[in-house]
């Protein structure tokens, strides 16, 4: 079975940042899912499992009540690996015109008081919540994004060899 690309990419090389994943076209229109990666991969801890429950639904929140994005949202979630989060918009645009919204997306976290949709018939496990570790973590990515707005790396992959595998698959430049 052919790899997919998310798979393709060298997860050892990544840094915290804001990353193009795919550009898909339906019909006339562009739909563009970004990496927003939190944590360096296999390199730091994954982010504690309530506490990415709980920014997922703040800033799932947040994006969807901006006047200026909320149309082009179309998914914010969680990576299975608790790396970072899935942000699919409409349109094509690149990671760098998404450093504001992130950055306020992350830093609203600091001003939320209770997590909006957790209660039970709301949300399918509303007990698995951790505000103060969410409120950690997007402290420190929006000061990491803060410090680094104008740093490259922050919004492209890293570039790493071509390799093929022993059964001849290609492993993709990232």
């Amino acid at each position: 079975m052919k790899l997919i690309a998310s798979f393709s990419i060298d997860h050892t090389k990544i840094v915290p940042g804001i990353f193009t994943s795919r550009v898909d076209t339906v019909g006339d229109n562009k739909i563009t899912t970004y990496d927003v990666r939190v944590t360096k991969p296999n390199r730091e801890p994954a982010i504690d499992v309530a506490a990415m429950h709980t920014l997922e639904h703040i800033i799932a929140t947040f994006l969807r009540n901006e006047p200026d994005w909320k149309d082009d949202i179309i998914y914010w979630g969680p990576m299975g690996c608790l790396t970072g989060f899935y942000l699919i918009l409409k349109g094509d645009r690149t990671p760098r015109k998404l450093h504001g919204l992130l950055l306020n997306a992350f830093r609203s976290v600091a001003n939320t008081e209770t997590v909006p949709g957790a209660e039970e018939k709301n949300c399918g496990n509303y007990l698995m919540h951790n505000l103060p570790m969410a409120k950690w973590y997007a402290a420190k990515y929006a000061d990491y994004l803060a410090s680094n707005a104008d740093n490259d790396l922050i919004y492209e992959y890293p570039k790493t060899e071509r390799l093929i595998t022993d059964d001849g698959q290609q492993f993709f430049d990232s």
